[in-house]
């Protein structure tokens, strides 16, 4: 292939290649000089970000459909923001302006006017951790429209890694419709989420202090746990305070037990008959009353949840009737979603939101088993205990979808598959304000064409040596 180039004018263009070696000695202009002309095209497009203010006209290879002129991009960061302001200059070209502000409250005020001095109409942002949310909130509320992006979206191009490339870059995306804004709720759904995230992380607290003690009664000896189904039951509990108060007659401990669980006496005096020393009893009262402080805890945050949720009873009667759902699940759902189901255009737009549908991933024409796509955690967590319970309703629709999938695909995958119905049922009834009406525990059955049934069944019957004779019933 030759190395060439079109003359100089409007609309030349460059044939890109390896040249043809040289077939004679004699010095021209055929040889590498030429050859320079293949890398300005790349060179043009690996320059680095245009000086501040200065006029820069797109390329050929730059220009694209642009949907926004005067945005601004903003690179967070804990103590400083990176800020660049796009816009419009003359030749169809952009002029971009940069400036570094402090995540104080001054600074952050300061961003808010250099802002609307340069008119700019979409503000983007990455979402980084939990810095994201100063500059959101100081910023949110005024005359531009405020975009919290996915990182993963906006990652830029390798080998260009400055706070004010990335600022750069984040308002060229913004600018030409690369990008979409994530799902922010307003002020009072947030301080919802809040206190419901909280909550969950206390209880998630609790649960490893009973995990704690159950090492520690292992440690000692101590069985409870072979008897018992909770070591912090009633019984379990009045057991352990007794343990840690100096008993060591199993029959006496045995006696603690309350309910249904003084049939296990036996047992329990069995299983109570360790080496319960003075380093064990330490621990155990540590972690009790730590259990202790944290229900007190979880105590307060469910009281302050439930004012917050006041204005929502109109959900609460909506979803109580769902099977699996509870208040607690209903608390996380408005906290989540906040109640308001036109954010998302369709039932599958909120469950890819929420991290409850498969995956795609598509290669050759060939489709490929992947995870469920990566959403809300928190919803996500909250839907699937909700699939679980549900799965333990009698003659209901969600029962009888669990069985039918699990004994083929295992209980994950059917508590999943049971969440995202939860899911769609959600959002149909919040968005029609319908009740919810349960299909029925054989409406998989019921589904099915009688003829086609009768002819598999006879079959099965026949293939293991029998004659069917089908008789129709008298009308």
């Amino acid at each position: 292939m030759k190395c060439s180039r079109v003359p100089a004018g409007r609309g030349r263009r460059f044939l890109i290649g390896a040249c043809e070696p040289a077939r004679s000695l004699v010095q021209g202009t055929a040889g590498t000089r030429d050859c320079r002309h293949e890398h300005e095209p790349q060179n043009r497009l690996l320059t680095g970000p245009s000086p501040v203010g200065v006029h820069r006209t797109p390329t050929e290879e730059e220009q694209m459909e642009q949907i926004h002129e005067r945005v601004a991009g903003l690179d967070v960061h804990r103590d400083s923001v990176a800020a660049c302001v796009r816009l419009p200059g003359s030749r169809r070209g952009t002029v971009t302006h940069k400036q570094r502000f402090s995540t104080m409250t001054n600074g952050l005020g300061q961003l808010a006017a250099w802002l609307s001095e340069h008119r700019v109409e979409v503000v983007g942002m990455e979402a980084t951790g939990v810095y994201w949310k100063a500059p959101y909130y100081a910023l949110e509320g005024r005359e531009f429209e405020l975009w919290l992006c996915n990182a993963h979206h906006v990652k830029n191009v390798p080998g260009r890694k400055t706070d004010m490339s990335d600022a750069e870059w984040l308002a060229d995306v913004v600018a030409h419709g690369m990008v979409r804004p994530s799902f922010v709720p307003p002020p009072a759904i947030r301080e919802l989420r809040d206190l419901t995230r909280y909550r969950r992380t206390q209880v998630d607290m609790r649960s490893a202090e009973s995990q704690r003690l159950e090492k520690v009664l292992q440690d000692a000896g101590i069985k409870l746990s072979s008897v018992a189904s909770k070591v912090l039951s009633m019984s379990g509990r009045n057991m352990v305070e007794a343990l840690i108060a100096g008993q060591q007659d199993t029959g006496v401990l045995a006696e603690m037990a309350i309910g249904r669980m003084r049939n296990k006496r036996s047992e329990l005096s069995e299983a109570l008959n360790g080496h319960f020393g003075p380093h064990h009893a330490v621990a155990a009262r540590q972690i009790l009353d730590h259990v202790d402080f944290i229900d007190i805890g979880v105590t307060t945050l469910s009281q302050q949840i439930a004012v917050l949720t006041k204005p929502f009873a109109s959900v609460f009667d909506l979803l109580d009737p769902v099977p699996g759902l509870g208040r607690l699940s209903i608390e996380v759902i408005i906290a989540e979603t906040g109640a308001d189901m036109s954010r998302f255009p369709s039932a599958g737009h909120l469950a890819s939101w929420a991290g409850v549908c498969p995956g795609n991933h598509e290669s050759a024409g060939k489709r490929r088993r992947v995870a469920t796509t990566p959403g809300n955690p928190w919803l996500r967590r909250a839907l699937i205990e909700s699939a679980h319970a549900a799965a333990r309703t009698k003659e209901s629709y969600f029962a009888a979808q669990y069985r039918r999938l699990a004994h083929r695909r295992g209980p994950n995958k059917a508590a999943v598959a049971v969440a995202h119905s939860l899911l769609v049922v959600i959002w149909h009834v919040l968005s029609t304000g319908e009740r919810y009406q349960d299909l029925g525990s054989d409406w998989f059955e019921r589904r099915q064409d009688p003829e086609r049934e009768t002819r598999r069944l006879v079959g099965r019957l026949e293939a293991l040596g029998h004659r069917v004779e089908l008789v129709k019933p008298a009308t």
